[in-house]
């Protein structure tokens, strides 16, 4: 198991999920805008919602803290962003349907020995 490229790989997923969240947060009142012209309900407490799952998610993927079960939610929360945000752009929504592809792959192959659930005793591949 080549531990490097499953790092690189989490660096390179989470970086999108950190920068957007901490942008929902930090700009919560102008996304639950977005997210009400959108239809979706819950107003600035979703807009802080989905701002979280970002961020703190994102965060959990750069370290590699429970991954396969944030991969898998990361996954499952992608998803619902095409359904609700990008099913009118095409190109959207099959870059989202990418990051799908690559929480997957992380949920079944684990963060790999750099990474706080090797540390933890977690099993990954590298320790299989």
């Amino acid at each position: 198991m080549n531990s490097a490229a499953l790092l690189a790989g989490r660096v390179l997923l989470s970086i999108l999920f950190i920068v957007s969240g901490f942008g929902k947060l930090t700009g919560a009142a102008g996304f639950a805008g977005y997210l009400a012209s959108l239809g979706v309900p819950g107003g600035i407490a979703m807009a802080y919602l989905v701002g979280a799952v970002e961020f703190f998610g994102g965060l959990a993927i750069l370290v590699g803290f429970q991954t396969r079960i944030v991969a898998y939610v990361l996954a499952v929360f992608t998803v619902g962003t095409i359904l609700t945000a990008h099913m009118g752009d095409a190109t959207q929504a099959m870059k989202n349907l990418s990051i799908v592809g690559g929480f997957l792959v992380l949920g079944a192959v684990g963060a790999g020995a750099y990474s706080v659930d090797a540390r933890r005793g977690k099993p990954t591949l590298a320790r299989a």
